[in-house]
């Protein structure tokens, strides 16, 4: 057997604003699947990720709910846990973005990023709340989608048509806390360089074989128009301080700091099993492999910024081997919306069926190329004809075959490659 060295295996992060559904239990669930056939190979394998608990979502949910935001968070990380559990889904290292390690990791890694010149900082103008003397930050301020003109778009996104926003493109912007009509105001902010990665970034996703065409070619084309920088902090005050001079009272932007989870999770992993620096065998060994199971919409982040980033530590970091990203799930034909509670939640769905029929019902509904739709007779086809019938019906085969012929042992296996050749020509013809 071909010995393929070390594996890191990672899934995005689950955000723990809310109970999570099917999409998010999906990549969660690949990422098992597949280190548990790696396992099976006898590989080395380091499974890890966790809850992404930082950003404005959550201090603004917080803030109406009249709670600090790791009372919120503590909530859903641990419903999270208890669901992994009962999904029979097995991290080496499920772990959390509040951590010590993590916003240790984070905080070094920045500085270090800054000290080879690839953070940069500079005043732009910004949405501000006058009535509670507060920036507006992404989902702090509301209001008209300026493409399709939904009146409830955030200021990150906007849930109806999918565009991802600037806060100051809005219509008729409002402060999400007190619906005020915010003003402009000057604030001053760090930036990550990536144009200048721009070259080594294209040699990196062009002589990779094994990015899938999707996020290949998305990736190419964002280079192609040309890189631009990417903001590193927030004006607000749940997250990881910005370790950066001068830059009291802001942290690091979420998404900038979420991505180097993978890293310090291994870290963390490491530590727990009180051998501190075998992290580094992970991702620091060109034998080592790290892949990544995450939605189409964070190709982005995985595919150009995780890989600039640990560029921009001029360390030698492995980058991503490949990236296994998805399409959409529905639900009978609608996109899942926790805004407008669309979707199946994975706490009531363990309720409805034994975890069991959702492993194999969502890994055979895995939208590879396009968007699946889940439907509730679906699913029971599934369980009913393939599961219990087809699958169950060759087990049984199986098992009484070998009672009645090896009195009920299963006999050894032998290689025989000329048998072998011959069965890999019949299927391919």
């Amino acid at each position: 057997m071909e010995d393929l060295g070390r594996w890191v295996v990672c899934c995005g992060w689950p955000y723990v604003n809310d109970r999570p559904h099917l999409g998010t239990f999906t990549q969660l669930l690949s990422a098992d699947v597949y280190a548990r056939y790696l396992r099976l190979k006898g590989e080395d394998v380091v499974m890890v990720s966790g809850s992404d608990e930082h950003g404005t979502p959550i201090e603004v949910e917080a803030i109406k709910l009249g709670i600090p935001p790791r009372q919120l968070t503590n909530k859903y990380h641990k419903l999270i846990v208890q669901l992994l559990k009962a999904f029979q889904i097995k991290f080496d290292n499920y772990t959390r973005t509040e951590s010590r390690v993590h916003k240790e990791f984070v905080r070094d890694f920045y500085l270090k990023v800054e000290k080879n010149g690839f953070v940069y900082s500079q005043k732009i103008t910004q949405l501000y709340c006058l009535n509670d003397q507060r920036f507006l930050p992404d989902r702090f301020v509301e209001g008209e989608c300026p493409y399709c003109h939904n009146p409830n778009a955030r200021g990150d996104q906007c849930d109806n048509c999918g565009r991802v926003l600037d806060p100051k493109e809005l219509i008729n912007p409002r402060c999400a806390l007190d619906h005020a009509t915010p003003v402009q105001k000057e604030s001053k902010h760090w930036f990550f360089d990536l144009p200048k990665l721009s070259e080594p970034l294209r040699k990196y996703i062009e002589t990779n074989p094994n990015l899938p065409e999707n996020a290949r070619n998305f990736s190419l084309g964002w280079i192609r128009d040309g890189l631009k920088p990417r903001s590193l902090t927030r004006d607000n005050t749940w997250g990881i301080p910005a370790p950066f001079k001068g830059a009291g009272g802001k942290t690091v932007y979420v998404w900038m700091e979420a991505v180097l989870g993978y890293v310090s999770a291994t870290k963390e992993w490491a530590e727990k099993k009180k051998q501190p620096s075998l992290w580094k065998k992970y991702w620091f060994d060109p034998e080592s492999r790290n892949v990544h199971f995450i939605g189409k919409d964070n190709i982005p982040f995985h595919v150009v910024i995780f890989p600039g980033l640990l560029l921009a530590t001029r360390e030698n970091y492995d980058l991503p081997w490949e990236v296994s990203s998805s399409e959409y799930i529905q639900l009978e034909g609608q996109k899942f919306s926790r805004s407008r509670k669309i979707g199946v939640w994975m706490d009531e769905a363990v309720e409805l069926a034994g975890p069991e029929y959702w492993r194999y019902a969502l890994i055979s509904l895995r939208p590879e190329q396009k968007d699946t739709n889940f439907t509730w007779d679906e699913f029971e086809r599934k369980i009913n004809t393939e599961l219990n019938d087809v699958l169950g019906n060759f087990v049984h085969r199986t098992t009484s075959f070998i009672q009645a012929y090896y009195n009920g042992k299963v006999p050894k296996y032998s290689v025989n490659k000329e048998q072998h050749a011959k069965i890999l020509a019949t299927l391919s013809s």
